[in-house]
């Protein structure tokens, strides 16, 4: 348990920071799911689509820390290629 005012006050923030970088990895994680439907349906521009929609949010959970930027870079190139081999 935390007893001093400055960790109390850290406690705190931790608590809020992990409710928002929950909610982030669960809507970036949203949008892969729907990427990766779209994969599985065969449906190429439908796919293109939902990457480039999924695209922006892996990243921007890069920048705000959610991400490690080479985990992002690896999970869009292998999409992106799974896009590219669809008929």
């Amino acid at each position: 348990m935390a007893n001093t005012i400055q960790s109390k006050k850290r406690a705190r923030q931790n608590e809020k920071r992990y409710a928002v970088n929950k909610a982030r990895r669960s809507r970036i994680r949203t949008y892969l799911r729907k990427l990766e439907e779209a994969i599985a349906s065969g449906d190429k521009e439908a796919a293109t689509l939902a990457l480039r929609a999924a695209q922006p949010e892996l990243m921007r959970g890069v920048t705000k820390g959610v991400f490690h930027k080479n985990t992002a870079a690896r999970k869009m190139s292998r999409l992106s290629a799974r896009v590219k081999s669809l008929g």
